[in-house]
């Protein structure tokens, strides 16, 4: 049960239900994730098949993510990750003439606009913080952020995508107190 999030283990461990979680409301393009699921679709087909690119079925990316086109075979994205929008994965350095595999591992989260230079290895269960330029690989389970980034918390507790384990109950609270 590691990773399990606290009231699940309790919920196991006894008769005590489960509490309800309650879900932000669907706003702006999110009444669109049918249409958006599809073309994600379509692209993740396009960069696997096409530019040859490992993703992971399972992988979600943004529409506005960029993968490098230059050395497409040394794009890997694992099991359960999340590319956020504007993130960047590089495989090539023209400068150094350097053409390397940029992997990130299964249930991590990369945030808009950071940037995987390449040959870096995000290790599985890790979040890269939006924004961040991220130089040198990343152990597992870790949180990191910055230019050039660096670790801001270790053995993190994330579960798919990325999302830490108290997300639902943090998103419940706030639907609740109707902020969302």
């Amino acid at each position: 049960m590691h990773g399990a999030a606290p009231w699940r283990i309790r919920h196991i461990m006894s008769d005590i239900p489960a509490p309800a979680v309650k879900k932000a409301r669907r706003r702006g393009l999110n009444k669109l994730s049918g249409l958006r699921k599809a073309l994600v679709g379509l692209r993740r087909w396009g960069l696997v098949r096409l530019w040859g690119m490992e993703l992971h079925p399972t992988a979600e990316v943004s529409l506005s993510s960029k993968f490098d086109r230059t050395f497409p075979i040394g794009v890997h994205v694992g099991a359960h990750s999340y590319v956020a929008f504007e993130a960047r994965i590089l495989t090539h350095d023209m400068t150094r003439g350097l053409y390397l595999h940029t992997r990130v591992g299964r249930n991590c989260f990369i945030g808009g606009r950071a940037m995987i230079l390449p040959g870096v290895e995000i290790g599985d269960n890790s979040v890269v913080a939006a924004g961040a330029v991220v130089t040198r690989s990343v152990p597992p389970r870790s949180l990191v952020a910055g230019n050039p980034a660096r670790i801001i918390r270790s053995d993190i507790e994330v579960g798919r995508y990325g999302r830490f384990v108290d997300a639902d109950l943090t998103e419940s609270r706030l639907a609740e107190a109707g902020l969302t």
